[in-house]
C-alpha cells in the first residue's frame, strides 16, 4: 500500500510540475493536475492539503535535480573556477533555446506569488536559491577567495538576472554575457 501511495504522490507532483512549468501556477487548477495524473480531485487532496502544498512540493522536487545539474556541468567543464562557472551559464543559455523553456521555475513561481511572502512555495524557492548560493560560496572558499559569500551573491544576481532578461527578450546571449561577467568577477576576486 505504501508503494502505491508514494507512486500516486509522485504522479501528482510530476503532473503538477509539467503543468505549472508550462502554464504557470495560477492558471492551472487542481482539476487539471488530477486529470493529468490520472486520479480524482479527492485523491489529490488526500495527498496534499491544498493547492499551495502541491505548488511547494513541485518546487521542492526541482531543488536537488537543478542543483545537481549545475554541479555536474561545473564538474564536466575544464579550466579554472571562473571558466567552469561560465560553463554553467553557457549550458543554461543553450537550454533557453529549447522551445519548451519557460524560464526558472523558482523565479516564475516567486513572481506569481510576490504578494505572499509566507507561502510555502516562496519558502521552497528561497531555500533552493540559498542552496545554490551556499554551493557557490563553498567553491569560492576552497579557491581561497577572501569574501566568498559576497562573490557567490554576485554570481547569483547575474544568474537570476540573466534568467529574467532572457525570459523577456528570448535572447540566450544575455545568459552568455552574464556568464562572462561572472567569470570576470571570479578572476578578479581577491584571494587570501
Amino acid at each position: 500500500m505504501a508503494l502505491s501511495v508514494s507512486n500516486t504522490r509522485e504522479r501528482l507532483v510530476a503532473a503538477a510540475a509539467k503543468l505549472f512549468y508550462a502554464e504557470g501556477i495560477r492558471s492551472v487548477g487542481v482539476d487539471a493536475v488530477a486529470e493529468a495524473a490520472g486520479v480524482t480531485k479527492r485523491t489529490l487532496y488526500y495527498h496534499f492539503d491544498s493547492k499551495d502544498a502541491l505548488i511547494a512540493a513541485y518546487l521542492e522536487e526541482r531543488d536537488q535535480p537543478n542543483l545537481a545539474l549545475f554541479q555536474r556541468w561545473f564538474g564536466e567543464a575544464e579550466g579554472d573556477v571562473a571558466v567552469r562557472i561560465k560553463a554553467i551559464f553557457d549550458r543554461l543559455a543553450r537550454s533557453t533555446r529549447h522551445p519548451k523553456w519557460r524560464g526558472c521555475g523558482f523565479l516564475r513561481t516567486a513572481a506569481e506569488l510576490a504578494n505572499m511572502p509566507g507561502h510555502p512555495a516562496m519558502k521552497a524557492a528561497a531555500l533552493h536559491k540559498r542552496r545554490v548560493e551556499d554551493w557557490l560560496a563553498g567553491i569560492f572558499e576552497q579557491e581561497g577567495v577572501k569574501d566568498a559569500r559576497q562573490l557567490a551573491r554576485q554570481v547569483i544576481l547575474l544568474l537570476d538576472g540573466g534568467f529574467s532578461v532572457v525570459l523577456l527578450h528570448r535572447d540566450s546571449t544575455y545568459l552568455e554575457t552574464a556568464g562572462g561577467a561572472a567569470a570576470a568577477l571570479i578572476a578578479a576576486a581577491p584571494r587570501r
